[in-house]
């Protein structure tokens, strides 16, 4: 089976810091390194790594950054046929990273603005016959990931939406044509508009989503786990334990450990498990797409904790 990523594509530019800073704090930082990432490209890579064959569809800008991005995409195997350049800079994000793996990410996003609702037309559409599997977020015009989503399901796909960044409860007109929400608990906060941090509150948070037409929603609580509520069940999933030290990307790696172990055929429970394993692993390196497991340290991990 495939996936389709429609997505974004950005250079993060990334701070280390002893801690976050507060409001109007001048604060010294330790290190700081460019690395290629973007949710989009981030999932992209995530899937192929997991053996997952993938395409993913994108905008950069006529620069330096969209040059190393594509370079970047080659050295994994990814395709970059259906990334097009633009007139608008490719796409940044500026992250600060604590000691903790915490971190706070501001998006530039550039060129990945500049995708229409036509380009679906020529760039998406001939791929859907081929394709099981549809993964979008919000680093996209809101409008075309709706539009994406509304022709995967007319094509017989299932859809996956991390929905991040997001600003308020704005996405219900994305649930019917969603199988998959995956927030993070931040977000799930903002979507359900009270506070989501726990598995008792993940799970009245579900159950809203659910009520406003959300099929299946699964709630990312860090290093607490995770919370899935289906249509006929909801169960909690422990994260993995691990040294974290850098959240960047995690919750793409989930998404992707997620479709993996959907692509061959395995129940939620183990879905779910697999996109915490991910996310887990990620956390355990520094960086974005550079931190991304392959598919051998992935089932090496899978085997070290049955």
């Amino acid at each position: 089976m495939t996936a389709i990523v429609l997505g974004s594509l950005n250079m993060d530019l990334v701070t280390q810091v002893p801690r976050l800073p507060e409001k109007g704090e001048t604060l010294m930082g330790t290190s700081f390194h460019t690395t290629p990432g973007g949710k989009g490209a981030n999932q992209a890579v995530a899937l192929q790594r997991l053996a997952v064959p993938t395409t993913l569809i994108g905008n950069i800008g006529p620069d330096d950054f969209g040059t190393q991005l594509l370079a970047h995409l080659t050295t994994f195997g990814l395709s970059t046929e259906a990334i097009h350049r633009t007139e608008t800079s490719t796409g940044v994000a500026l992250i600060t990273t604590a000691a903790t793996g915490d971190n706070q990410i501001i998006g530039i996003y550039g060129a990945n603005h500049s995708l229409t609702e036509r380009d679906l037309e020529t760039r998406l559409l001939p791929h859907l016959k081929q394709a099981q599997f549809l993964l979008l977020q919000l680093e996209i015009p809101h409008e075309v990931a709706r539009r994406a989503a509304q022709l995967a399901k007319t094509h017989g796909l299932t859809v996956l939406l991390d929905p991040a960044p997001i600003e308020g409860p704005v996405i219900a007109d994305f649930y019917p044509h969603i199988d998959f929400l995956l927030p993070n608990e931040v977000e799930a906060s903002r979507l359900v508009e009270f506070p989501v941090t726990d598995e008792r509150s993940a799970r009245l948070a579900a159950a809203k989503l659910q009520a406003q037409g959300v099929k299946t929603v699964i709630i990312k609580l860090g290093s607490q786990g995770c919370l899935t509520a289906t249509p006929t069940e909801t169960f909690f999933t422990p994260a993995f334990s691990v040294e974290s030290i850098d959240s960047v990307a995690c919750g793409d790696a989930f998404a992707a450990g997620l479709t993996a172990a959907l692509t061959e055929g395995h129940d939620l429970k183990t879905a779910v498990r697999w996109g915490n394993a991910a996310g887990a692993l990620t956390a355990t390196q520094p960086g974005a797409m550079t931190a991304l497991p392959d598919r051998t340290t992935f089932n090496n991990f899978l085997a070290q904790h049955p």
